[in-house]
């Protein structure tokens, strides 16, 4: 069974996303980067861009499954409410396209990664550069936790039951 999974970490000024094939029991990274957003568009250009730029990714690669971390309330509930408005997108796009949605915690997702649920940012960086060296440094976290959640959801065990039912 093929799956192709795309692990989003959504952000209002850049979205860190990666994309993973398993096939066969190979584990290859087909895409990564991070999508822009500049704070001086008007938030429906944003929102705009952000809903194009997936589409076009869940559609060029066939994607089967969408991985999010699932947001904590911070200091700011603006943020978290613009936050949610990405996931939306996300969300949509999964229904329209077919792709089963998946969502961690961002302590799921550091302990899935790194065997420790309250790592550090550049903890992450670190293994996810151990698992793919030919990566090469990415100036952001967005991509290394972007590709930590796509991770997580290829080596969720409760995917693995599921497939079998």
């Amino acid at each position: 069974m093929k799956r192709i999974i795309l692990g989003v970490d959504p952000g209002f000024t850049a979205t860190g996303f990666s994309i993973l094939r398993l096939e066969k029991g190979q584990t290859t990274l087909l895409a990564f980067g991070a999508l822009p957003l500049s704070s001086s568009l008007p938030m429906e250009a944003r929102l705009a861009l952000f809903y194009t730029f997936f589409n076009e990714k869940i559609a060029t690669f066939s994607v089967t499954e969408v991985a999010l971390e699932t947001p904590f309330m911070g200091k700011n509930a603006q943020n978290f409410l613009k936050l949610g408005y990405l996931r939306g997108i996300l969300l949509l796009l999964s229904h329209q396209h077919g792709c089963v949605v998946r969502e961690f915690t961002p302590r799921q997702v550091k302990l899935a990664v790194t065997g420790f649920g309250g790592a550090e940012k550049d903890q992450v960086m670190r293994t996810v550069l151990r698992l793919f060296p030919r990566l090469g440094v990415p100036n952001r976290y967005d991509i290394t936790d972007a590709i930590a959640v796509s991770l997580c959801a290829l080596w969720d065990q409760s995917a693995l039951y599921k497939s079998f039912l």
